[in-house]
């Protein structure tokens, strides 16, 4: 087809050719139309529906990817992914709201022209492209929605497995804590031991109950929070619902399982009440029999009123007694263990052993309330002749027969003399039984109260422990103490635990073991007496404890214990405890050996008893000794502490100014002095400051005395509680004045007794030394003794009881003071105290001298006599003996004897240095056995100047022991 092409020149030529209404206006037409609006728009709408698909294919796969994600199975993990989801989920809905503005923005310049003039028309285009652009929209809408609808979905399915994850842990967390509360629980089957035992325990139940709830409460919830997921119907219920099924089971189990444990305890507790009630009313009974006193008893109107007041006592019996042993089993069996079961058996044997011993008491007061006086009766008296001379010849024998008035008679008197005789035998008998069982009544009455006290004593103990002491260490009361109070646990309480440990697990079982034997309950305090030790430790603590308890009494934490333990008194009063009962136990012993004089075990308790004095003797020292100030070594290498008490103190030195000397012994110092084994210290009391504890002294350290180089003189002249402690050979004199010749006494005995074991101790090192050079030598042959002398066959007896005396008193050194020789010789003149006497006993632990002053004087110095006169010593063998009483005992020639005490008949106890061996031998054979052998222990005129008039101590134990030819002896006592 051919079509015409007309070339135009201007725009009214193109106006005839075509219509204005269809030219634009740049052509001179009324069309409303621009091509670069037209190509702008199309251009939009192109975009926008481009926008469109992309978001469509975006939201596909996003949901795509939501669908196919595998829920996580922990909490964190289904958190995060929640949270990314949800983040992307935000992302597409603002890519969408933004595609969203577009269209509209799109729609609106389409028909804004219609906006601004509603009288115009659109044209087909702008009809087109705004019907294009609606529908975009509405595609985009419904893409919009779809994709809300399946993320609700989806949000939903989330939600609910972070709820599932979130109830899962805890589940585990609930259950596991379930687990620990319910194993605690059932750990509480202590039905106790005592009223105040199930009452502390029913506490510690209630405690944990409270602390428990929470627990409870958390696994509770959660069990509601499964129901509500059931309710709404969770996707995993299959894993919900066993679940919520445990959560309910093991709440109710717990809850029931604890009050079941409260009605047991609240049973035991109504148990152990009527126990405690049967047993005090059996004490008071006890008690009330032991109170009537037997001598009131044996009167008639005493008789009566003593049975009035056992019918009373008995009337209270009613509500407190128990009545049918097997109706308590069978109340009680749930709770009846075998120890509860023998405690039951025990104080119904008790009640049934005192309602017998009431029966007796009963009935012997019934015989003597029902007793009347017997009626003097009229007897014809009996012939002359029965009265002055039995019938012993047949004759009279016949005449005692043939008269029946007579025989009838006596029949009569017999008979009643008789009855009175078993009525008096009956009522001494029945006095002493009386007395005997009023004894035991209150053996078992001490008893009763002993061990009561002691299962009070411990549940104190037990209550301190764990209401205070473990309190310090509860984080949760962390908050409550102070800084400076931390880690002072162990001076506070000290070794309380320790304490504990052994009454509960070792003496309070012990001691019921004893329970129904009271009078050998010392033994029990014997085998246990070494633990008691503790105390010592505990004691010497207490000043710090006591300190620190006045520095912090104030603070809270003590007094939220004390809240928490319901306790009227503060803590001060319980840390007293130990004290007050280690001192306890002497008293009960006293009352328990008063009770027991006559009993199989009164040895044991005199011996338990003194050991307890002993210990608190002890402790007592050790509380002195720990206030010593000023020393500078070490205290324990003193070895034991034996004495200490304050004295005045007189110093007579051979060293100082005589004007010190002289002012020294008219102004005594006060001194408190400490004896140990090994020294003896001088300190000074300082004056008591502070508060309670603090109150104590302290001591100040002056100086200390070696023992080994000690003497003493127990007696000095003019005053009984005046004694002398001396030191190397006198030059130092310490002139001691106790209070009261009672402590001088035992200050004395017990310094006799460390120098007589440091001698002990020398004589037997060098006895040691002494036997090893003999082993080291050939042994003599053996020969056959010859028979004794009657001397020795006579005194054989009195010799061999004598050698338990000598065991006794070796060790013991006692001289007499000396008389001063003018020529130098045996013991020389020593400066002495114008208070001494002359005849003062010294004791030393160092080497004894050889000869006494009187037998210096017999001597004569010299040795002008022509009979020697023997004395205590060491001398050389001349000739060889084989004749002792003992037909081991030989020595020969050359041999070193040692003659340590004179005995009767002129026997002499020696003993062979060189072989070891003792005997005694008659003083005629001594002589020729020695001959004019002189002992090795003589002083000669130039030694004899420096020699003591008591024992000097010059040489120490340590010295003498070195000297193999040299070993301590007795002098003659």
């Amino acid at each position: 087809m051919k079509v015409p092409i007309i070339m135009l020149g201007s725009v009214s030529e193109l106006q005839s050719y075509i219509d204005k209404t269809q030219l634009t206006e740049d052509l001179g037409g009324t069309l409303d139309y621009c091509h670069n609006r037209w190509l702008s728009r199309r251009t939009a709408i192109e975009g926008f529906a481009q926008k469109v698909k992309q978001t469509a294919q975006i939201l596909q796969s996003f949901g795509t990817e939501l669908a196919e994600t595998e829920l996580p199975n922990d909490v964190q993990s289904t958190s995060s992914l929640l949270a990314t989801h949800t983040e992307k989920k935000d992302k597409m809905k603002e890519d969408i709201r933004l595609a969203v503005e577009q269209g509209d923005d799109i729609l609106g310049s389409i028909t804004k022209p219609v906006t601004e003039n509603p009288e115009y028309k659109l044209n087909q285009d702008q009809l087109d492209n705004q019907t294009t652009v609606k529908r975009l929209l509405a595609q985009l809408y419904e893409t919009e929605s779809a994709f809300d609808e399946f993320w609700i979905k989806h949000q939903q399915k989330l939600e609910q497995c972070l709820h599932l994850r979130n109830f899962e842990q805890n589940f585990r967390e609930v259950k596991a804590a379930l687990d620990i509360v319910s194993e605690r629980l059932s750990a509480f089957t202590d039905v106790g031991n005592s009223c105040s035992h199930v009452e502390h325990i029913l506490k510690d139940l209630a405690n944990f109950e409270e602390k428990s709830f929470e627990t409870v409460a958390k696994a509770r919830m959660l069990a509601s929070e499964c129901d509500a997921f059931i309710k709404n119907n969770h996707y995993a219920l299959d894993s919900i619902t066993p679940k919520c099924s445990e959560l309910h089971n093991l709440c109710d189990a717990f809850t029931t399982e604890m009050e079941r444990k409260r009605n047991v305890l609240n049973k035991s507790l109504e148990l152990h009440g009527l126990l405690e009630k049967s047993m005090k009313w059996c004490d008071e009974g006890i008690y009330l029999l032991a109170s009537q006193p037997v001598d009131k008893c044996q009167s008639q109107d005493g008789a009566e009123s003593a049975l009035q007041e056992i019918e009373k006592f008995l009337d209270t019996g009613a509500g407190n007694k128990i009545k049918e042993l097997d109706k308590i089993y069978i109340e009680y069996e749930r709770i009846l263990n075998e120890d509860l079961k023998e405690h039951v058996q025990k104080v119904f044997l008790k009640q049934v052993s005192m309602e017998e011993m009431f029966q007796k008491r009963q009935v012997s007061l019934k015989k003597l309330a029902a007793k009347q006086m017997r009626p003097v009766q009229p007897v014809a008296p009996r012939p002359e002749a029965f009265v002055k001379s039995p019938c012993t010849s047949p004759g009279l024998q016949r005449d005692c027969v043939s008269n029946t008035e007579s025989g009838v008679l006596r029949k009569v008197n017999y008979r009643r003399g008789k009855s009175e005789m078993s009525e008096l035998h009956q009522s001494r008998g029945g006095s002493t039984m009386d007395d005997e069982e009023n004894l035991a009544v209150l053996r078992q009455h001490v008893m009763n109260e002993l061990i009561e006290t002691e299962r009070a004593y411990v549940e104190e103990l037990l209550c301190v422990l764990e209401g205070y002491a473990a309190e310090m260490d509860n984080p949760l009361m962390a908050h409550l103490i102070s800084p400076e109070l931390q880690n002072k646990k162990d001076i506070l309480f000290g070794n309380m635990e320790e304490i504990y440990h052994f009454h509960n697990r070792i003496f309070l079982r012990e001691l019921e073991n004893y329970v129904e034997y009271p009078e050998l309950v010392g033994r029990c305090f014997l085998d246990q007496m070494e633990d008691f030790q503790i105390y010592e430790k505990y004691c010497q603590n207490k000043p710090r404890s006591e300190s620190l308890w006045r520095q912090f009494s104030d603070s809270v934490f003590f007094q939220e214990c004390q809240r928490k333990l319901d306790h009227k008194l503060s803590l001060d009063s319980y840390l007293l405890k130990p004290v007050q009962r280690i001192t306890k136990y002497q008293l009960l012993l006293k009352e328990m050996l008063k009770y027991s004089k006559n009993c199989e075990g009164a040895e044991d308790l005199q011996e338990a008893l003194n050991s307890i004095l002993g210990i608190l003797k002890a402790v007592n020292d050790s509380m002195h000794q720990i206030a010593i100030t000023g020393y500078d070594g070490n205290l324990n290498e003193l070895g034991k502490l034996l004495m200490q008490g304050s004295f005045n103190v007189w110093t007579d030195h051979k060293k100082g100014h005589s004007k010190v000397k002289d002012l020294a012994r008219f102004k005594p110092m006060q001194r408190h002095l400490f004896l140990h084994e090994k020294a003896v210290l001088f300190c000074k009391k300082r004056e008591e400051n502070g508060e309670g504890y603090e109150k104590a002294p302290s001591y100040s350290y002056k100086h200390s005395l070696n023992m080994a180089a000690v003497g003493i003189t127990e007696n000095v002249k003019g005053d009984a509680k005046k004694f002398e402690i001396w030191y190397n050979a006198r030059e130092e004199v310490y002139i001691i004045q106790a209070p009261t010749p009672e402590v001088k006494a035992t200050w004395v005995n017990e310094i006799r007794k460390v120098l007589t074991s440091q001698l002990q101790a020398c004589r037997e090192a060098s006895q040691h030394r002494t036997l090893e050079h003999t082993q080291s030598l050939p042994l003599p042959a053996a020969s056959s003794c010859t028979s004794p002398s009657r001397n020795n066959v006579r005194n054989v007896k009195k010799m061999d009881e004598r050698k338990a005396d000598l065991t006794a008193l070796e060790g013991y050194v006692t001289t007499v003071a000396p008389k001063y020789t003018e020529k130098g010789k045996g013991w020389a003149k020593t400066s002495h105290s114008l208070d001494a006497s002359e005849e003062n006993d010294g004791w030393s632990s160092a080497e004894e001298p050889l000869n006494s002053s009187d037998a210096e004087e017999e001597g004569g110095g010299g040795g002008g006599g022509n009979e020697m006169k023997l004395t205590p010593g060491k001398y050389t063998v001349v000739t060889d003996y084989e004749k002792g009483v003992s037909e081991e005992f030989a020595v020969k020639s050359g041999d070193v004897v040692q003659l340590i005490r004179e005995g009767e008949d002129g026997l002499w106890y020696v003993k062979n240095l060189t072989t070891g061996r003792e005997g005694w031998i008659p003083a005629n054979n001594v002589l020729m056995l020695i001959g004019n052998s002189k002992s090795a222990q003589s002083l000669s005129s130039s030694e004899s100047g420096t020699a003591s008039s008591t024992l000097s101590t010059s040489s120490s134990c340590s010295d003498s022991c070195n000297a193999s030819s040299t070993s301590f002896s007795d002098i003659k006592g």
